[in-house]
């Protein structure tokens, strides 16, 4: 007969095996890393302080059926939540703990995305709705009135119509997250290109976009729309958010090494000279949905997506995104990007 410990120790999650008199007989080394010592021959409830689970075992017992419980662990400060599953093992009763944290927080994040979609779509919702019953309303046949609120209403459509690009956007590059491109593309026609169409945003921000481009190709596997939409977003912030009335500069330079990639790097920077950012907020800024000051992003047209989608578009590629700044001493926004085998002369 196979010993009680090697059995235990055989079992993925962490286990123990409870006696008839509520002492454990074994326990595995997963279960002493949730639980500390397991105390061989103490009673369970030295181990697991929890009605729920005492109650569980004892369940288990009386019935000689499965029993469940929940057992929440401080893991160095953290909480962690389990879902604790009781069963006839022979005289014994076997005790696994499966962790459900994870899964908890990704449909806690699951509802929050889903809140936040709804109140950003209901606002200009319910303007336009307002709007459409001022109009067939108090102001009807007033042209003034009318030519105003269409604006307004145009502005509001054009608004949920970013938000569902994005959204899009998001949803897209998210599905293809383990799927590596492997077109070759060259970096500094995708800056020249995202340059070019920010163009009329500097002109009505009154800035100055600076291009400075190495003479050499720099070339990356990537998908070249993706990442014409990295630097697209990159610069569109700057513009908004620090470049108004001053310069932003987009810079691309190719063969420094990185030690997240042990390879040489192409590195896209975009900085603007504005307010900056405190760094509090840095952390949080790739979070979807997250806004510094949600009035003004919301004025500027932003959607709350951009800098999230830069994000997970660098992760695609095995890049990733770092941002630089401090209050007063602008923004530096900058994508690094393995170099393609050829370009790095492996």
């Amino acid at each position: 007969m196979i010993p009680n410990d090697a059995l235990i120790a055989a079992i993925p999650l962490p286990a123990l095996l409870i006696g008839a008199d509520m002492r454990v007989i074994a326990a595995n080394a997963g279960a002493e890393a949730v639980l500390g010592p397991a105390g061989i021959g103490g009673h369970l409830a030295r181990v697991i302080r929890n009605p729920a689970v005492l109650d569980a075992v004892q369940a288990c017992r009386s019935s000689g059926g499965p029993a469940e419980a929940q057992y929440m662990a401080d893991e160095a400060g953290q909480d962690t939540l389990y879902d604790v599953t009781c069963a006839p093992a022979g005289e014994a009763i076997l005790v696994c703990l499966q962790d459900v944290s994870t899964a908890l927080q990704t449909d806690m994040m699951r509802r929050e995305f889903v809140a936040n979609v709804s109140h950003e779509l209901r606002t200009p919702l319910t303007a336009l709705s307002g709007f459409i019953e001022t109009l067939r309303g108090p102001a009807k046949g007033d042209v003034a009135a009318t030519d105003r609120f269409l604006a307004i209403m145009q502005g509001e459509a054009a608004r949920m119509e970013r938000l569902v690009h994005d959204l899009l956007s998001l949803s897209r590059v998210e599905a293809q997250q383990r799927q590596r491109p492997k077109a070759q593309v060259d970096l500094r026609d995708v800056c020249t290109a995202a340059r070019d169409a920010m163009r009329g945003l500097a002109e009505e921000a009154g800035a100055e976009l600076t291009l400075s481009l190495p003479g050499a190709p720099v070339m990356v596997l990537g998908d070249a729309d993706q990442l014409r939409q990295v630097s697209v977003n990159l610069i569109e912030n700057a513009l908004k958010y620090g470049g108004s009335g001053g310069a932003v500069e987009i810079t691309l330079t190719a063969g420094a090494q990185d030690a997240l990639f042990r390879a040489p790097a192409a590195i896209l920077s975009v900085r603007d000279h504005g307010p900056g950012i405190d760094p509090v907020h840095i952390p949080r800024l790739t979070e979807r949905f997250y806004r510094i000051d949600s009035h003004r992003s919301r004025a500027m047209g932003g959607t709350g997506l951009g800098l999230a989608i830069v994000k997970h578009i660098a992760q695609r590629h095995r890049g990733r995104l770092t941002i630089d700044s401090a209050p007063g001493a602008g923004c530096d926004m900058r994508v690094l990007l393995p170099l393609a085998a050829d370009a790095r002369g492996d």
